[in-house]
């Protein structure tokens, strides 16, 4: 599927609503079953100094984890994506699914304030590309814009 009809399909999931649970849910969904070679899709919200586990589409998942700790908390503390080619060998990893090889974190910033961060995991090594970078980074721009955060 091209990055153009990605666009296209999300925003027509989100159109007519706004609420955050449901619209990360419906993106969660919409992206694990449109993504090839993904094993986990989903965000985590900002509570505290703790990332804490929102709707998501996968195996169960790591429920808290620290900013600062593991891809998804590196993510969330310098506010900008993470691209991890083999986690294992990223320093201070969290395995919550041992057959996740691959991962990109893009944070959810709304109004300078990090909300969230959205995940996905791949069972391949180096899965995400420079394209995929730009493609996910758009789709969550979409989802920002349409999702209130009130």
């Amino acid at each position: 599927m091209s990055p153009h009809i990605f666009e296209k399909q999300l925003t027509a999931v989100f159109e007519g609503e706004s609420d955050l649970i449901a619209n990360m849910a419906n993106m969660a969904a919409f992206l694990y079953h449109e993504l090839a070679d993904v094993n986990w899709v989903g965000f985590y919200l900002k509570k505290g100094n703790d990332l804490v586990l929102g709707p998501f589409q996968g195996k169960v998942a790591c429920v808290r984890i620290a900013v600062g700790k593991g891809v998804c908390g590196t993510a969330a503390r310098d506010k900008k994506t993470t691209v991890v080619a083999d986690v294992h060998k990223f320093d201070g990893h969290i395995a919550c699914d041992s057959a996740s090889n691959s991962e990109i974190v893009i944070p959810v910033i709304f109004n300078n304030k990090l909300i969230a961060v959205f995940d996905v995991d791949s069972p391949l090594y180096n899965r995400f590309n420079e394209s995929d970078k730009r493609l996910l980074e758009n789709l969550v721009d979409i989802f920002i814009k349409n999702t209130s955060f009130e």
